[in-house]
């Protein structure tokens, strides 16, 4: 496990992405961007129809693309016909193989597991069983604990992260009182069992956090960090940053 290394740059937030430039993020562009650079980068998947994670943090399609609909309506082959919106390099959306293969272990990647939150842990199997093959430096990742300890029963040794934050804003709203309370305070370590924390820069210091990663040793990792003084404070607060609209 190369733990160490995803510790060494930071990582650009869904790649090096500048939609002013015609750069949009989660793109190929903006990935070869970040690597081009030598920064790590972060990337989120979807589930497709047929079972394959692409490269997309939406649910739906609206957001990013001239087409509608939720991601995981459309299979891999449908979903990569689609050209993201305002792309100046024409970027179409492209599965996490397609990407594994473009960057080649060049630089370390982390991998986010988006989740609907209903249990279905397909996305997590597949992306485990992707890296799991990867001859570079990768993670995977998730908000979702169940996300995470489907990670750890298909890959163990894959580095694996949990994501939190004080889930107090209106899209943490649906999810039961209980379960923010039991996420925010890491009350799912005895079955996730994380290699490192990823955690909102402006909910740091977290108490929950500090006494995870001091008596466990996992190290942690902020995110997004998007200007000097957030970075000021990610350097006090946590090991390493996920940042985006400047170069640290």
């Amino acid at each position: 496990m190369d733990l160490a290394r995803l510790f060494e740059r930071p990582i650009a937030h869904r790649g090096l992405h500048d939609a002013s430039a015609g750069v949009i993020e989660n793109s190929r562009t903006a990935v070869l961007r970040a690597v081009d650079a030598g920064y790590s980068f972060e990337v989120d998947v979807q589930i497709t129809s047929d079972g394959e994670a692409v490269v997309f943090h939406d649910d739906n399609l609206d957001r990013l693309t001239g087409d509608t609909g939720a991601v995981k309506t459309r299979t891999a082959a449908e979903l990569t016909q689609i050209v993201l919106a305002n792309s100046g390099y024409g970027d179409r959306l492209w599965t996490l193989s397609e990407l594994l293969a473009v960057v080649d272990g060049r630089v370390p990647a982390i991998i986010e597991i988006k989740t609907h939150w209903d249990g279905d842990t397909r996305l997590a199997r597949r992306v485990a069983e992707l890296l799991a093959s990867y001859q570079g430096t990768v993670a995977a990742k998730s908000f979702d604990p169940d996300m995470v300890t489907a990670v750890r029963a298909a890959a163990p040794d894959l580095p694996r992260g949990i994501i939190g934050y004080a889930y107090d804003d209106a899209e943490a709203k649906p999810l039961p009182p209980l379960k923010r309370f039991a996420l925010r305070n890491l009350l799912h370590w005895p079955r996730t069992k994380p290699h490192f924390i990823s955690w909102h820069v402006h909910d740091l210091p977290r108490r929950s956090v500090d006494v995870a990663s001091r008596f466990t040793g996992a190290p942690i990792m902020t995110w997004t960090v998007r200007t000097p003084p957030e970075q000021a404070r990610a350097g006090l607060c946590a090991d390493q940053m996920i940042f985006e609209g400047f170069l640290p």
